[in-house]
């Protein structure tokens, strides 16, 4: 008989650091010498996490669409290409940052259905301090409605562990008011800090993940109709461009010029981003500059250090706003970053919507034994 797979799903919020997370646990096991598979998940395809992870050098199986849950068959016919040829060791599969009640409708279903081929470790889901903190506090700051909390919320009840992620961007003080907030809101839940980004941490949440017990058994009791008006808020955006020049120009700023505008014209319309990323790929070279809320900067994540004349750039957008406004924001940061560079610009597809109301595949009201 084959061995089981290990199957690893690491949640969490919009902007969490989830893809970060996965490429530092991915390393590490192939580190190991361990065979490694990557599914990653979106409402819609041109998802910057699958073309960061690619060239990265991991082998990455994309469910586009809708979410784990609700593609259910989808998720299992994708893992299953990952092993057709060299079958993976260990599965690192990232859920859409909007869902919750994964344990219900993604891991028990894979106990009760496949429990010949996975092996399921424990359920961890990563808090984002720039949103989970003021959440977590109550404060009536902006942000998103008290629907799109209940689902952040949510994720951080179902975990087997909580993740504070970015502490290399917090104070002392700050890391300890999170973990308090952690141990009064979800007691008996374990708490460790890291930084996805510095690969503080990262030992003892693999070693968490090596364990075997009772895990994944935290089915939710869970409103439906809060849940999907929750996620209903969130304007989407997939968008894939070509920027281009006779004369070389550096990918990084035009990246990161994209997004701080972005965020320049969100703030001015008092719009509250859940997560903004801006993907540049040119020969086999990328970079990746990001936004994960209105309290904190733009940053140039994954810098490419490339001049080039020529990139395929992707646009991943998640903003409290009116999908086609959001359009909007986006096509005139792109364009106002070519007009100042000097660049070319054109949009090959976009993709824009609300999130649909979701409807599992399977849901276990009890978990299998």
């Amino acid at each position: 008989m084959a061995h089981r797979i290990r199957y690893i799903m690491i949640g969490g919020f919009l902007g969490a650091g989830k893809t970060t997370t996965l490429g530092r646990l991915a390393t590490h096991y192939r580190e190991q010498g361990l065979n490694v598979g990557i599914v990653t998940n979106d409402q819609a395809t041109d998802l910057v996490d699958t073309n960061t992870l690619r060239g990265m050098g991991f082998e990455v199986g994309e469910v586009a669409g809708a979410c784990f849950c609700c593609n259910f068959d989808e998720l299992i016919s994708t893992m299953e290409n990952l092993s057709a040829e060299e079958r993976p060791d260990i599965i690192l599969a990232e859920p859409v940052g909007s869902c919750t009640d994964l344990i219900a409708t993604v891991i028990q279903p894979i106990k009760q259905l496949f429990d010949a081929e996975f092996e399921i470790a424990p359920y961890p889901v990563i808090l984002k301090p720039s949103h989970g903190t003021r959440i977590l506090k109550k404060e009536k700051t902006r942000g998103f409605s008290p629907k799109a909390e209940y689902i952040l919320k949510k994720q951080l009840e179902e975990a087997d562990f909580i993740l504070i992620n970015r502490i290399d961007e917090l104070s002392a003080e700050e890391i300890a008011e999170i973990a308090t907030l952690c141990q009064e809101n979800y007691p008996g839940t374990p708490v460790i800090q890291m930084s996805a980004k510095t690969g503080t941490g990262i030992e003892e949440l693999v070693d968490f993940l090596a364990q075997d017990g009772d895990f994944g058994k935290k089915i939710l009791d869970i409103d439906y109709d809060i849940y999907a008006d929750g996620e209903a808020e969130l304007g989407w955006l997939n968008s894939s461009l070509t920027l281009s020049s006779e004369e070389s120009f550096p990918l990084d700023d035009a990246l990161l010029g994209i997004v701080q505008r972005l965020q320049q014209v969100l703030l001015s319309a008092d719009l509250e981003p859940a997560h903004l990323k801006v993907i540049g790929l040119w020969e086999g070279f990328f970079g990746v500059a990001n936004l994960i809320s209105s309290e904190t900067q733009a940053e140039l994540s994954l810098p490419s250090k490339c001049d080039v004349k020529i990139a395929e750039v992707i646009v991943n957008a998640r903003v409290a706003c009116d999908p086609e406004l959001l359009e909007e924001f986006v096509n005139a940061a792109v364009q106002e970053t070519a007009l100042a560079m000097g660049v070319n610009y054109e949009f090959r597809q976009t993709q824009r919507f609300r999130p649909g109301r979701p409807v599992p595949t399977y849901r276990l009201s009890d978990p299998v034994e």
